[in-house]
């Protein structure tokens, strides 16, 4: 068994190319001496480089983390309550009024406030919600077969999920703007 081994190896062995690498002469040895100086100052270079850009990083995480760093835009101006009445009596007054009225003040305001309180904000996000489904609900309702007495239903819902959702958003601004 160590026999096969042995002379499959001696066989590899064999087959090597006689003419090995030759130890260098000393034009080459002299090559190799000049050039090993540029080689470590190249090295230590490259080092010197990593570790001041670690220390550039380090300083600006460090910036970052504690409030140095970059500042975000001021928030546009919000009008006093005061101007929303003036702009939107009704809604002041009182919630009853056109849901086309309510829907353009709704879409006047911004999407998403800067920041919000999570009570306000979960009421709004349900009642969108709950709004979303009954619109889902209508068009189904309208492309499907007509029943009009489901249909007036959902409109009902619908208005009072739009007035709903008008009384949170006011009341929401008029917390911001206080503030």
């Amino acid at each position: 068994m160590h026999t096969e081994l042995e002379h499959g190896l001696a066989r590899l062995l064999r087959a090597l190319p006689e003419d090995g690498a030759r130890p260098y002469d000393f034009g080459e040895f002299e090559r190799r001496t000049r050039e090993a100086p540029i080689a470590a100052a190249r090295a230590r270079r490259a080092r010197i480089l990593a570790a001041a850009i670690v220390v550039v990083l380090a300083i600006g995480a460090a910036a970052i983390r504690f409030g140095g760093g970059a500042h975000l835009p001021a928030p546009a101006a919000v009008p006093l309550a005061a101007d929303r009445a003036a702009a939107r009596p009704a809604v002041a007054a009182d919630f009853g009024g056109d849901e086309a009225d309510d829907q353009q003040w709704l879409e006047s305001l911004p999407r998403e406030p800067g920041v919000v309180r999570v009570g306000t904000r979960a009421a709004v996000e349900s009642l969108e919600d709950h709004l979303a489904e009954v619109d889902d609900l209508m068009s189904s309702e309208r492309a499907g077969p007509a029943a009009p007495a489901r249909l007036a239903a959902l409109q009902k819902e619908r208005t009072q999920l739009v007035s709903s959702l008008v009384q949170v958003r006011y009341a929401e601004t008029l917390a911001d703007a206080s503030r």
